[in-house]
């Protein structure tokens, strides 16, 4: 939590590196993750009263279209301007500069103005990136952006805004991660990643993950991270997880004007839409040929409303699978739905990001499901195969391998009880053989999330930490027939008898009665 004059950040819930907070402005509390609809300070087409019912407690718009048009109405506010009672996100231009060149004002020209329309949150006037650049021009970009944000500082007025610094850089990792570096000295309360649209409109996922990584590696962990122009279903729950806090978006209205419907696996062409597979107020009071045939302009109204239902769907669906600690199962599916965002989700999750794995719970109520070989990244199975290999194996001499049973966890099983009574447990570590973990020790068979896992995997390639920890006196082992996993600990036997392991003797039974002869021939 962070707390100063302005506003307060409380982290309610989390999982992977998403989190459920909530942000305290002069205006009003949001919760987060949140998506901030862009709003037109003059022609706006959904009004702001009807947004704000919709549930949405934040909207960004433009300081500088604001500047242009309304500045004669600055002494009214912004919030009056555009007719919200909640949280006012203020753009200073950055996107005017993106895809025009340049504006016609100043850095502290524009950052004044944000502080007398009261701004709740403001960005500063920054020097976007781009996509397509060379290097040099994406390090100019960087070194203007973070002159400005220096400038700004000096220059603010007031305490209760909280300014944000986008992170420039594009595609250059190494120069986002150094504009990163260095944004984290300064005094903001708010960061985010610029550039980003470019490369979402023509996704190009794989690249907006490694982007957000390297910014987020170094960020401080205690402050709202935005995304910007992120109003799209597929990349929403990937980027929280990826712990982005707050998204803004034009997208309901510019798919709307398009004639794009947006579902939660997608975008669909109006043409294409034979049902409305949505249970919002627009989708439940018209049929697919009628919306069809609205005209134009109430065609794109009701479609924008609709697209406002669905993003809203996207976030509230997020928080429920942050909460219910399910963010892994429920990202994966959403990212199915397009091989880029799965190859995104495929990047995030072996990336050895810190924050994925300090925000995934220890311990969770309900368990975890595994699908493949790319579910094994998960922090909880990491932290288990860590907790194996930091055991502290020295007074064991002898290795017992039991199967693995249809107790869970296999320290209440009979089999156990049994060899219990058949060993030195001063001298013997007893495991079974999992498909998942490898050999896991009775000992810690209870412990999350060894027995709260739900599979179909054959087996896990791997150089089993227990078994190869050291030279073991001896090995027992009990192989029972159509076992999967007898397979895999048989090739880690063969490769661990070799070398120095050469003189461990070794037993194998293939039924109850000669393991147990074998054991008591053991400890005779």
């Amino acid at each position: 939590m962070i707390l100063n004059s302005t506003y307060r950040f409380e982290i309610k819930s989390t999982d992977m590196a998403g989190r459920i907070g909530r942000l305290e402005t002069k205006t009003s509390k949001i919760e987060t993750p949140a998506l901030l609809p862009v709003i037109h300070p003059v022609r706006q087409l959904i009004p702001c009263f009807e947004i704000r019912q919709m549930g949405y407690e934040a909207v960004m718009t433009n300081a500088y279209t604001t500047f242009r048009r309304q500045r004669d109405r600055a002494d009214e506010g912004i919030h009056r301007i555009i007719g919200f009672d909640g949280t006012v996100m203020t753009d200073s231009g950055g996107y005017q500069v993106l895809e025009f060149g340049s504006v016609n004002v100043d850095p502290l020209e524009i950052s004044a103005f944000e502080e007398k329309i009261g701004s709740d949150i403001a960005i500063i006037l920054d020097r976007p990136t781009g996509l397509e650049v060379t290097r040099s021009y994406a390090s100019r970009t960087v070194s203007q952006t973070l002159d400005s944000a220096r400038k700004t500082l000096e220059a603010r007025t007031r305490d209760d805004v909280i300014w944000t610094l986008p992170v420039q850089g594009g595609k250059y990792l190494d120069l986002v991660a150094k504009s990163a570096r260095a944004s984290a000295k300064l005094d903001f309360g708010c960061f985010a990643l610029g550039s980003p649209v470019e490369v979402m409109e023509s996704y190009d996922f794989p690249l907006l993950v490694r982007m957000i990584l390297a910014s987020k590696r170094h960020l401080p962990i205690d402050r709202p991270f935005h995304l910007f122009g992120a109003g799209h279903p597929l990349i929403i729950p990937l980027a929280v997880a990826l712990g982005c806090d707050m998204f803004d978006s034009a997208s309901y209205v510019l798919y709307a004007k398009n004639d794009r419907y947006i579902s939660s696996g997608g975008t669909i062409r109006l043409e294409k839409l034979e049902y409305l597979p949505c249970g919002c107020k627009t989708c439940a009071s018209l049929k697919a040929k009628e919306l069809k045939a609205l005209p134009h302009e109430e065609r794109v109204v009701a479609l924008a409303r609709h697209n406002l239902a669905a993003l809203m769907l996207a976030i509230e669906e997020t928080k429920q699978a942050i909460w219910e600690e399910r963010l892994w199962e429920y990202v994966r599916g959403k990212c199915s739905n397009h091989p880029s965002a799965f190859e995104a989700f495929r990047i995030a999750v072996t990336s050895n990001m810190l924050e994925i794995e300090m925000g995934t719970p220890g311990f969770k109520d309900r368990g975890i499901f595994l699908f493949d070989d790319l579910d094994l990244s998960r922090p909880e199975v990491a932290r288990h195969q860590e907790r194996l290999s930091n055991l502290d194996l020295s007074r064991k001499e002898f290795l017992v391998i039991c199967p693995e049973t249809r107790t869970k966890p296999f320290l209440s099983s009979e089999i156990l009880r049994e060899v219990l009574k058949l060993v030195d447990v001063e001298k013997t570590l007893v495991c079974y053989s999992s498909r998942v973990f490898g050999l896991v020790p009775a000992e810690v068979s209870d412990v999350f999330p060894v027995s709260q896992i739900t599979h179909h995997l054959e087996s896990l390639s791997r150089s089993d930490p227990i078994l190869n920890a050291k030279s073991w006196r001896r090995i027992n082992v009990l192989f029972r027939r159509n076992d999967p996993a007898v397979e895999p600990l048989k090739k880690d036997l063969q490769n661990y008898s070799t070398g120095k392991n050469s003189k461990t003797a070794i037993t194998v039974s293939k039924n109850y009665k000669s393991f147990k002869r074998q054991l008591e021939i053991t400890y005779r």
